[in-house]
């Protein structure tokens, strides 16, 4: 898992977006989740984990419900990159993310797809203020929405690439 947007190193994406899908927006006080629907066509905020950013076993265990509640087949995670593209600093929240991907693929047995997720935050932020949502009632939910797009955004990368294949 050493590349963004494939899931095992050197392996491609899926072509289709079939199943259900979890987004996963890591943050170190935050985990938002976002899921599709059935289709794999529109993705939606479904939870926000507020966390201590140290018990992973804990947000693991919580994530890992998740999937098989829902259903999920497949999962997307984003990771924290600089605004610039670059790595952070070792053990930084880029690491812990890729952690947290690796210790999910052993425990639900799917392998995610891991996604730059740099300006999700702002975007989700942004969306927010634009339909007049009050500045204190952000916080409960900008990591759902974050998460939300970060999952769209990669089902819509699926069916444009589908489409293309199939052209």
């Amino acid at each position: 898992m050493d590349s963004l947007g494939s899931g095992k190193s050197g392996a491609p994406a899926p072509a289709a977006a079939a199943g259900k899908w979890l987004g996963i927006d890591y943050g170190e006080a935050r985990i938002g989740i976002a899921v599709s629907d059935t289709l794999g066509i529109l993705a939606r905020g479904l939870e926000t984990i507020r966390w201590n950013g140290k018990d992973m076993a804990w947000a693991l265990d919580r994530i890992t419900a998740l999937t098989w509640e829902h259903g999920i087949t497949g999962l997307v995670i984003g990771i924290p990159r600089r605004t610039d593209g670059k790595p952070g600093k070792p053990g930084q929240s880029e690491d812990k993310a890729r952690l947290m991907a690796a210790l999910l693929a052993e425990k639900t047995g799917i392998e995610p797809i891991l996604r730059d997720e740099r300006y999700t935050t702002v975007l989700a932020h942004r969306i927010m203020r634009e339909t007049g949502v009050r500045t204190h009632q952000r916080r409960a939910v900008v990591d759902q929405i974050a998460a939300e797009i970060l999952l769209q955004e990669y089902l819509d990368s699926l069916r444009r690439d589908n489409r293309r294949d199939n052209a």
